[in-house]
């Protein structure tokens, strides 16, 4: 990472904004006795990646202090609508402050002083001496303090990517303005976080050419009977508050700080108190840290690398010396080889090619057995890249690695070790021993996170890892990774290797911990890993003639919509341009808006044109155009281009550790989202074909989440209706509507379906009157029925609620845990959407839990029976197989056996089978 000229500098950080950064941006992690630490370990990040970044001699780390300060008499509703810091928070700043002081910095809070005021007042100082001040913060308001002497960074940007330094030049690309006109323009656009009004209706836009055309705040003033529009009453409106909003928002720079800092020297850089930060990283439990204060762990993390003659990579580090091998020799292959048949867990990643794992083609690989030593084995870098060292004979030493790899008794470690295992196979190589996946470690601990290497790293290591984009480059200049020279790559490479095996360490003793998160890992992810890498391998066969014509029979439909829409518009428009439909919706035809966007024009979403179809018939053409338009380039023209080469397939790719439900997606393509309830997407089916000699077979749970909510809540009725194979639907309605089952209607049963899977989503009195297109008292009136004949379901909805709100989670069946980051959050429509989520959550979860398990039991079977049939695709409750026809009768006969054998509740699981040529006919 590049760093800032090594000058005398004073590093202020804006400690209270650490604080809650820092608070948001790691999960709930607590010690053995239920103490929070999550904001302090973000802290301890963020400071010793400050110090990486901002090598400066004097350093401070800035607090708010409790109680009012002048602008609290200015203003009485100055900050007033922040909420209290959150106790779990609150109880961490005492150790937080401590660790800070422990690592060397100055700490301060001066009481009645703004923490803002006291970093304006060193850094002028701190200039005014001939030091540059460096501010870190997230602060939009200390952008006024920039001058030649004083720049801002920001290390923790949402967005991602580099530390952002601001100079006078990038508060003006990021603003409109100088420094200078920062103050006048907070007193614009008014200061949100801080309750500080601004001119009604005055973003940052207008604000910017006003000063640009007035050049100050005073300027404005003047020229604010010139200004026309409601923007120019607005102004005029708020003229006696504007001088009272700049001073809120003036930064001071020349507070008494009390004695506080008499002289800046005291602001010097402390050597760490070893002593103290090993008691806080023991009560905190930081193992990684409380490693590093190892007689033999000292070291600096801002050291650079620096490689030896043999090609082994050194790095000193904050974690002590980490030594990452280049293995170009023999006797090094050798040893690494010899040590990885010793090793009772390895630690294994591929550097390649390509993202795509069918596509992807081994540039090197990396390995690791102790932490801090690893090694990277280049294999295919080519140009100036491969120079030097020299690298190996592939062939090789995959002929030598080919015994470990393929050999089940040796346990393996990666992140993500299905790509792998792909990456292997393009080269002949059949993966075995996989033991642990760090990526699905995370996915267990806690689903709602971030599991990438880089974001577990910081959460979980306080470490920060090289990214791909500082060894590749970014956007139209990134090179391949066979391109990166070798030492590079070994110091990239090695290190995953590396972290992984940290990460397990750090990962695996919290679940081997809980009994249901290690069932989950271990009966299902880890199983079903295997599985879903078969499934990819195998491909889907389709029929692209039968696509291409779909897609021109689809494309002549498309235009004569179009004609049509032209005549209703009275006029040409693309019906793709989302400006052009609001024009001619909502300008040219007068429609009623529904809704706006966030820039405030008409929104012509989905939602919207489907409550104008109602009644207008172009809202109703356009969304068929729009789905017809979609299916046909998404699925029609898209998948015959993405055939494989060699397979004559197509391979989706499977992603295990993506939705919080435990829910398996499918990309490239997306299988998920075919919409089968149209003639059109059943087409797209059809296409999805058996080889000669084959079927295609499809198994579906039915009614799954209704017998799991069943199972679930114990209610007798709901049990009773699954146990006696009734219609679960016409059940309900006869207790709603008071009537016989067999006097129910069609409109009825229909009545009955929506409530059975509206209350299973926590659907409301209102959401169930929207859909079914009647009053909000009738539809309380049928849930008040319901819950009458079904008490058990809304004890449950209580109790799951409640759950919910005393754990921040909840839990399906067979223990996976589903996180509601949002139940306690402040905002009131996430917190009651966060608690629906929590009625639904264990239904889905569980649903996801089960046909993993079905998954794993099915293929199992096929293998120990030796079967030629194949698991094809995964989609929803459905498992798609692709069946020999003599095959056939014994397979259908089994499947359903196997797929409700994986529990046994008191609700009987019930699998539809159906046999075709294609997946349209199968069903």
């Amino acid at each position: 990472m590049e760093r800032l000229p090594l000058v005398k500098t004073l590093l202020l950080v804006d400690g209270s904004g650490y604080l809650y950064r820092a608070y948001h941006a790691l999960p709930d992690l607590r010690t053995a006795r239920g103490e929070p630490t999550g904001a302090l370990r973000g802290f301890l990040s963020m400071l010793r990646s400050l110090r990486e970044i901002v090598p400066g001699e004097y350093c401070a780390c800035v607090f708010d202090a409790k109680g009012p300060t002048f602008r609290d008499a200015m203003f009485p509703d100055y900050k007033a609508h922040r909420p209290p810091m959150p106790e779990d928070l609150a109880a961490q700043v005492p150790l937080i402050r401590d660790a800070a002081a422990a690592l060397g910095w100055t700490v301060l809070q001066v009481e009645g002083v703004e923490a803002d005021d006291v970093i304006g007042t060193l850094a002028r100082r701190a200039a005014e001496s001939g030091l540059r001040a460096v501010i870190a913060t997230g602060d939009k308001d200390l952008a006024q303090l920039v001058d030649d002497s004083i720049g801002l960074i920001d290390t923790m940007r949402r967005e991602g990517g580099p530390p952002r330094r601001m100079d006078r030049a990038g508060v003006i690309e990021r603003f409109g303005v100088p420094p200078e006109r920062i103050v006048d323009y907070l007193a614009l656009v008014g200061d949100a976080v801080d309750n500080v009004p601004g001119v009604e209706k005055v973003g940052p836009k207008t604000a910017v050419k006003w000063l640009q055309q007035y050049g100050s705040l005073d300027g404005v003033i003047a020229h604010a009977d010139a200004i026309a529009g409601a923007v120019g009453v607005n102004l005029r409106k708020a003229l006696d508050w504007l001088p009272t909003a700049r001073v809120l928002v003036t930064v001071r720079t020349d507070v008494d700080l009390g004695g506080a800092v008499p002289d800046l020297e005291m602001l010097a850089l402390r050597t760490p108190d070893r002593d103290a930060l090993r008691r806080i990283y023991e009560r905190c439990e930081f193992r990684s840290w409380l490693r590093e204060l190892a007689p033999d762990g000292a070291g600096d993390s801002s050291a650079s690398r620096t490689a030896d003659p043999d090609g082994a990579v050194s790095t000193p580090t904050a974690a002590g010396d980490r030594t990452y091998e280049c293995v170009c020799t023999e006797e090094q292959l050798g040893r690494w080889l010899a040590a990885i048949e010793r090793a009772e867990l390895t630690s294994i990643d591929t550097e390649t090619t390509s993202l795509d794992p069918m596509r992807a083609e081994l540039v090197g690989i990396s390995l690791a057995v102790r932490a801090g030593e690893a090694c990277y084995i280049p294999l295919g870098h080519r140009g100036m890249a491969s120079e030097a060292p020299r690298q190996l004979d592939r062939d090789r030493v995959l002929a030598r690695l080919r015994p470990w790899l393929e050999n089940a008794d040796h346990a393996k470690l990666g992140q993500h070790v299905k790509y792998d295992s792909h990456v292997f196979a393009n080269a002949g190589l059949q993966m075995a021993g996989i033991r642990h996946d760090t990526l699905l470690q995370s996915y267990v601990l806690e689903a709602h996170r971030s599991h990438d290497m880089d974001s577990l790293a910081a959460r979980h290591l306080g470490r920060k890892t090289i990214s791909y984009e500082e060894v590749c480059g970014k956007g139209a200049k990134q090179i391949g990774f066979d391109q990166v020279p070798i030492d590079r790559a070994t110091e990239y490479a090695a290190e995953d290797a590396d972290v992984t095996l940290a990460l397990h360490h750090a990962l695996w003793p919290r679940i081997e911990a809980d009994a249901d998160l290690r069932r989950i890992y271990e009966t299902i992810e880890i199983p079903v890993s295997r599985v879903l890498f078969r499934m990819e391998r195998t491909g889907v066969l389709i029929d692209p003639q039968r696509l291409q014509e779909q897609s021109r029979e689809i494309g002549l439909r498309i235009a004569a919509l179009e004609a049509e829409a032209f005549v209703l518009a009275g006029g040409t428009f693309n019906p793709a341009s989302t400006r052009q439909v609001g024009e001619v919706l909502f300008d040219r035809l007068g429609l009623p808006v529904v809704k706006k966007t966030a820039s405030g024009a008409p929104s012509t979403d989905e939602e919207v044109l489907e409550k104008l179809a109602q009644d207008y018939p172009l809202p109703k053409l356009l969304l068929t155009h729009r789905g017809l338009s979609k299916l046909r380039s998404t699925y029609c023209d898209k998948l015959p281009g993405m055939i494989h080469p060699r397979t004559g397939r197509v391979h989706t790719t499977y992603g295990q550790a993506i939705a919080v439900t435990g829910r398996l997606s499918s990309s490239d393509p997306n299988l998920q989202n075919i919409p089968v309830r149209t003639a059109d997407g059943r087409r797209i089916r059809a296409a999805f074909v058996a080889p000669p000699g084959a079927r295609i077979l499809s198994a579906d749970y039915s009614q799954i989440e209704l017998r799991i909510m069943a199972h679930i809540c114990g209610d007798p009725g709901l049990v009773g209706a699954f146990e006696r194979g009734e219609d679960v639907h016409r059940r309900t309605a006869s207790e709603v509507f008071g009537v016989a089952p067999d006097e129910v209607g069609d409109d009825q049963r229909r009545v009955a379906k929506v409530i059975n899977f509206g209350l299973m989503y926590g659907m409301s009195a209102f959401g169930l009157a929207s859909n079914l297109g009647i009053g909000r008292d009738a539809a309380q009136n049928y849930i008040d029925r319901y819950f009458q004949r079904y008490p058990g379901v809304a004890q449950y909805m209580e109790a799951t609620r409640e759950t919910a709100r005393r754990q921040g989670y909840v839990q399906t069946v067979f223990g996976r845990r589903l996180w509601l980051p949002e139940i306690h959050g402040p905002s009131g429509p996430r917190r009651q959407a966060a608690e629906r989520a929590a009625i639904n959550a264990p239904m889905q979860g569980t649903a996801a839990d089960l046909i993993k398990l079905a998954m794993i039991a099915v293929d199992e079977w096929l293998t120990r029976e030796g079967m030629a049939t194949r698991l094809v695709m995964q989609v929803h409750d459905e498992l798609v197989f692709e069946v020999p026809e003599d095959e056939e009768a014994r397979v259908r006969a089994a499947v359903p056996g196997l797929m409700t054998g994986v529990v046994r509740w008191q609700v009987p699981l019930e699998v539809e089978v159906g046999v075709g040529s294609n997946w349209d006919e199968a069903h």
